[in-house]
């Protein structure tokens, strides 16, 4: 059994019109019912989208940075940064 894509509910028209209008490639893989679809994914764009959605993701575990407590941009930023350094961190040391 393959495991399936979640993000497979973006992969409408539109959103792909609209990503390509803002000078975006989009990167969801299409439907296997959806009709005209490629063969081609770019597999190796979807991983780079991927880490850094997980990335994104292990940032926003610090509570400090996903309730945004820092009202100016310059703090938040430092915080941003500070919580991406632990990860990195801890990334380094656990592999």
């Amino acid at each position: 059994m393959t495991r399936g894509c979640s993000c497979k509910g973006y992969a409408s028209k539109a959103n792909r019109a609209a990503a390509r209008a803002r000078g975006i490639a989009p990167v969801i893989p299409h439907k296997a019912n959806e009709k005209d679809r490629p063969k081609f994914l770019a597999k190796t764009l979807y991983k780079a989208r991927a880490r850094i959605e997980q990335g994104i993701g292990r940032v926003k575990r610090f509570k400090r940075v996903a309730l945004r407590c820092e009202k100016t941009a310059r703090n938040f930023r430092s915080i941003v940064s500070f919580a991406a350094g632990l990860c990195l961190i801890k990334f380094v040391h656990t592999s």
